[in-house]
């Protein structure tokens, strides 16, 4: 017969992986800072209105970012790392869709940077093996014409509103660029300002979005991105409940498993 304190470790299992099946409710998913279980790559962080770079058309205090400042080694886009030097990436935690949610996002592209230096960002889904599934945006810094999307990069397959954009230019002030923030090197520096990406997920299936950014050529003169307002199928990424690593559904199951046996003992 299972004593008193076996039962309670049993059903304190059970309990814990419950646990790991919900999420805290919030339509402002930076207002605590970047999530717990999302992975960072390099340098990056969440912080509210700050310089140029204002909240987004949402109701959060805070949105979500990357930047070169601080990145490292490593990071850009598959087919564009020959003259990547450094950067960063924030991917989210694995989540579930249906065939047809809509994902959408707010961006905003900022660079210190010009002239021939053409740093980029930009996001993409991917399956839960890391496979990309579509490119929702990219932003490059160019001396002339349209930020976004970037010139000499993939397409994206999602909507951006506006689908063209001029830099507003000059030296920017953000602190995620960190010393080169209010620098400007040369035409072409400045920020976007917030747009939209809209993006309709066509299987059902387990997803992570990255965000990225990165240095081209040499590592002077920072660029980063901010984004906020991400939902799919109309609900806020926080709320959905992230889907579960091998470990944490064996936890489970061991867990309720226990939890039976404990009450046939009865």
């Amino acid at each position: 017969m299972l004593t008193k304190k076996a039962k309670t470790m049993i059903y304190s299992c059970a309990l814990l992986g419950a646990l790991a099946f919900s999420s805290t409710a919030s339509a402002s998913l930076f207002d605590a800072g970047v999530p717990a279980n999302w992975n960072c790559v390099g340098s990056c962080g969440a912080m509210g209105a700050n310089g140029d770079v204002t909240l987004a058309p949402t109701s959060a205090t805070q949105y979500g970012y990357v930047t070169t400042s601080n990145g490292i080694t490593g990071v850009g886009l598959p087919g564009l790392t020959s003259d990547a030097t450094t950067g960063s990436t924030l991917t989210s935690a694995l989540f579930s869709a249906q065939a047809g949610d809509e994902l959408n996002f707010f961006f905003n592209y900022v660079s210190s940077d010009g002239a021939g230096y053409a740093d980029y960002a930009w996001a993409r889904l991917l399956d839960e093996l890391n496979n990309e599934v579509a490119i929702l945006f990219t932003a490059r810094t160019t001396p002339s014409g349209s930020i976004v999307p970037g010139f000499d990069m993939p397409d994206p397959t999602a909507t951006l509103n506006p689908n063209e954009v001029l830099m507003n230019p000059g030296a920017p002030i953000w602190s995620a660029l960190g010393s080169d923030s209010g620098r400007c090197w040369s035409t072409g520096c400045g920020y976007t300002g917030w747009i939209s990406s809209s993006y309709n997920i066509a299987a059902t299936g387990n997803y992570f979005l990255e965000f990225g950014v990165v240095n081209w050529s040499d590592t002077n003169y920072q660029s980063g991105m901010a984004f906020d307002g991400i939902t799919v199928g109309g609900t806020p990424i926080g709320d959905i409940n992230p889907v579960p690593a091998p470990a944490t559904l064996g936890l489970l199951g061991l867990g309720l498993l226990g939890a039976r046996l404990a009450r046939r003992k009865k």
